[in-house]
């Protein structure tokens, strides 16, 4: 009897140092898997193992430069590996651009930034200064950069270059169907239009009924030729007829 006590009190001890073992293998197994998870973690986020080393850069593009590209995403104040760089933070910062309207940014494995730019569309200049896209936009690229294009200039008031694009959208194709092209339309506050034609005539429209004034200066502008002198403006701001105001010359 004394052997079967002995080797029931002996049971309990042997099965605890199996349970230590098992214990100790399967903290063995966590750690390693804690450090295999983090050894990738670092080899990953490791820019000189995963750089982002190429730039792909697609769309038609007129005024920027690839030059212009690499130097916006250089500007980033950390560029991360393959793994870590959000490409929302690239395609934010082409955005930023002047010329750019819209970007789009995917990372190609295993070091390449495909960047594709849609650039504006330049339709006329902006108060001397930036540019009106085709949408009547303001976007701020220097007006100097479309010299040679003969954009007509609109100047007018914050948040009215929609508007002034599309008036010169319906003015100009019928003052040069009769022969004239606008250099400058202006808007006021008061909501007055007014047009300095390429041939030197400034016309006075005002705030009402612009189209109608529109086709009676051009009805009235052969009369006004025939007088054999320099206009200097064409007031239409009448009911009939118009006021004309005539360059003096100097002698």
């Amino acid at each position: 009897m004394a052997d079967a006590v002995l080797n029931k009190e002996s049971l309990p001890f042997s099965m605890t140092k199996g349970q230590w073992g098992g214990l100790a293998f399967f903290l063995f197994i966590i750690g390693f898997i804690v450090w295999l998870f983090s050894a990738a973690i670092n080899w990953m986020t490791d820019a000189n193992r995963l750089p982002l080393s190429q730039l792909v850069i697609q769309g038609e593009l007129h005024y920027l430069s690839t030059e212009d590209v690499r130097q916006a995403i250089l500007q980033l104040d950390h560029m991360g590996s393959f793994m870590t760089q959000n490409v929302n933070e690239i395609q934010h910062v082409l955005e930023d651009l002047p010329w750019v309207a819209r970007a789009s940014v995917r990372k190609q494995w295993p070091e390449t930034i495909k960047v594709f730019l849609v650039e504006h569309q330049p339709a006329a200049v902006w108060n001397q200064r930036y540019l009106v896209n085709t949408n009547g936009d303001v976007f701020q690229a220097p007006a100097q950069q479309v010299n040679g294009q003969n954009l007509v200039e609109l100047t007018g008031p914050e948040n009215s270059s929609r508007e002034m694009l599309a008036a010169l959208q319906e003015m100009q194709p019928r003052l040069q169907f009769a022969g004239f092209d606008i250099a400058t339309l202006a808007f006021n506050e008061r909501r007055a239009w007014r047009i300095w034609l390429t041939n030197g005539v400034r016309l006075e429209l005002g705030r009402e009924a612009r189209m109608e004034r529109l086709e009676r200066f051009i009805r009235l502008y052969p009369e006004l030729e025939q007088q054999g002198k320099a206009i200097e403006y064409v007031d239409m701001r009448y009911d009939t007829g118009a006021a004309v105001g005539w360059k003096v010359i100097p002698e």
